[in-house]
């Protein structure tokens, strides 16, 4: 499909998505019902892929951090998308932490790495799976990688705003993507996306490779 397309698809959707919060923030609840359903399943997504099966759980604490704290939100549609997401890593990792399943640190510091097209076919093929299909595709990649495609496939972040989220450098990040993607493309086709899940046993990130 055509990138334009999905641009301003993306674009419609934020410019929704602002408005909901803009309304929800003068104290609209419909209108915070309308955010929820709009960022709720990227969010439970994203999360499921730290956290596993606990990740309705670990949702709802953030989302109730997000009400809270409302208020002092300052940004537009996609903004929001990238703060809720920082809440729900944060209450995920906590999470990891009181399991002590502590999440491997990275030690990638590249300078910036565009993402060549050819790597879109695997973001395009995993977009085509369902949720949990596609985490247990995205689970078989080292963390950081695994993180990376998280929050650009599921989350549907930009590379710098993916970065704000893990709190590293956009040039890191972007190489995890870029790494990530390259692998899954060995995986993948358009025209056997359905078909690429075997059976193998589901990780989360927080596990060792």
């Amino acid at each position: 499909m055509g990138t334009g397309g999905e641009q301003r698809r993306r674009q419609t959707y934020d410019a929704e998505l602002g408005d909901a919060v803009e309304r929800a923030q003068q104290g609209d609840e419909d209108a915070f019902a309308v955010a929820y359903r709009m960022v709720q399943p990227g969010l439970l997504g994203y999360v499921r892929g730290l956290v596993g099966d606990d990740a309705e759980d670990v949702t709802s604490d953030a989302w109730l951090e997000i009400a809270r704290d409302l208020g002092r939100f300052r940004g537009d549609g996609a903004g929001f998308r990238g703060w809720t997401a920082m809440i729900a890593r944060h209450r995920a990792l906590d999470h990891l932490r009181k399991l002590k399943r502590r999440p491997r640190a990275t030690l990638i510091e590249q300078e910036a790495l565009q993402l060549p097209g050819g790597h879109d076919t695997a973001a395009a093929a995993l977009e085509t799976l369902s949720t949990r299909a596609a985490l247990e595709i995205i689970g078989t990649l080292p963390r950081e990688q695994a993180e990376a495609v998280l929050l650009r496939v599921v989350v549907g972040l930009d590379g710098p705003a993916s970065a704000r989220v893990l709190g590293k450098r956009a040039g890191a990040v972007r190489t995890s993507a870029y790494r990530g993607l390259k692998r899954l493309a060995g995986q993948l086709s358009p025209g056997r996306a359905a078909g690429a899940v075997t059976d193998r046993v589901r990780r989360t990130l927080g596990n060792e490779e």
